[in-house]
């Protein structure tokens, strides 16, 4: 991609990268020597576009922010490990993760890490730390849309950051409207380490890591919405079932 042209969603690539690098080098320390990666190797031979990434939740940018670390280190050679954080100069620069419109709007860091590829959108089912009903904006899923058109996106199917909680039958919508592939990522260690914004460390005992699991194998035609509730919640191991 040329840096003086813009994406998708009328940003700059050089501003974007300029973000990207700044929050890299910043938060570099924090993930180098802590964080376990496993599974890097399935980020091979997987396409430029039309790939979405389903994540458990942990924190409001912490979880975002490693991994974008782990994308651009594996994606730079790197294999399970951020060794040299050169990688940072060197970002995919068509990749998204879809975030709550308020969360990026609360300060003004948020409103500027949302430039390293935020698709924010307005939740349905809570603001502001109320239980809401509001309908779907068809603008919203068009942008996720639009990212998987363009190239990766990262999405949080629970939509929370509290473990075991419900995978949104709306986070399927574009699996089966889109036919992506879908590679399931799962958190570990991520609350116990960090504040619940993920931007100061509570514990730095605490091993954090990130498991890339292979892409998983979808019927996109047949599967009903519950199967694929039920499918991603097992993927990113936080269906009711596995809970303690």
């Amino acid at each position: 991609m040329k840096l003086l042209k813009k994406n998708v969603f009328d940003q700059y690539l050089i501003v974007k990268k300029a973000v990207i690098v700044v929050f890299g080098l910043l938060s570099y320390p924090r993930y180098a020597d802590r964080l376990k990666i496993t599974g890097s190797e399935n980020l091979k031979n997987i396409p430029d576009r039309n790939v979405l990434f389903i994540a458990n939740h942990h924190t409001h940018f912490g979880d975002v922010i490693a991994i974008l670390h782990v994308f651009y280190a594996t994606l730079n050679g790197r294999q399970n490990n951020l060794n040299r954080r050169w990688y940072i100069f060197r970002p995919k620069l068509n990749i998204y993760f879809v975030a709550a419109k308020e969360t990026m709007r609360k300060g003004i860091l948020p409103r500027i890490f949302a430039y390293a590829g935020s698709i924010s959108i307005e939740r349905t089912w809570r603001e502001a730390g109320k239980t809401i009903n509001r309908p779907v904006k068809l603008s919203d899923v068009q942008k996720v849309k639009e990212g998987l058109q363009e190239g990766w996106v990262i999405l949080f199917p629970q939509g929370t950051t509290k473990d075991f909680s419900p995978v949104r039958e709306g986070s399927t919508h574009f699996i089966k409207s889109e036919k992506p592939i879908v590679v399931p990522l799962v958190l570990k260690g991520f609350r116990e380490a960090y504040s619940k914004s993920g931007l100061i460390t509570k514990n730095r005992t605490i091993e954090t890591s990130i498991t890339i699991k292979k892409q998983l194998d979808i019927d996109y035609e047949r599967a009903t919405t519950e199967e694929l509730v039920n499918l991603v919640g097992h993927a990113i191991e936080q269906h009711p079932t596995m809970k303690p």
